[in-house]
């Protein structure tokens, strides 16, 4: 399955797996949108742990994008940024972020994780991704909690060490 990071310089996989995701599969109610108005969506980010980061790494970026919304640029629908490079997994409905991670803006401007909303009748696939860097935070490239999560893709993109992704599916 193609993933939105195939045009991109390739890295090493990182290992990312899912209590509440699998390749390919759909996603359950509570990773749809209650903010967007899908029945029984509950805007609930899903449990992920990743392993293999290469030496070097100094923190993580984890990220939902559907590149198949119907806009030009697709959906930035969470960013986590600054994960201490000892953290391997965030807990389903994450609240209280590890260490000095936090959140960035999606494309609602929320600083928070929303579920899937594709159009009725549509099926988009939503990258859940999980990137090793070698910076430690953020900050040091002049990002700030203002940064959306495009900008901070491009302005991380030479710091990513390794990359693990699950594909899943939404569908209304």
């Amino acid at each position: 399955m193609s993933t939105p990071f195939d045009h991109l310089p390739h890295v090493p996989a990182l290992t990312l797996t899912s209590s509440d995701l699998a390749d390919g599969a759909e996603l359950a109610p509570p990773q749809y949108s209650a903010m967007f108005g899908v029945p029984g969506g509950e805007d609930r980010s899903p449990q992920l742990t990743w392993s293999g980061a290469p030496q070097g790494t100094k923190s993580f970026v984890v990220s939902v994008y559907d590149p198949q919304a119907p806009t030009p640029s697709g959906f930035w629908h969470w960013m986590v940024v600054d994960i201490p490079a000892e953290v391997t997994q965030l807990d389903a409905g994450v609240q209280v972020l590890p260490g000095t991670a936090w959140t960035v803006k999606n494309d609602a401007r929320a600083a928070q994780f929303i579920g899937a909303a594709p159009p009725p009748g549509t099926v988009d696939q939503y990258a859940f991704a999980v990137q090793a860097l070698d910076i430690a935070s953020v900050k040091e490239l002049g990002l700030d909690t203002e940064a959306t999560p495009a900008f901070v893709s491009f302005n991380v993109l030479p710091h990513v060490i390794a990359r693990g992704t699950i594909i899943a599916v939404g569908r209304r």
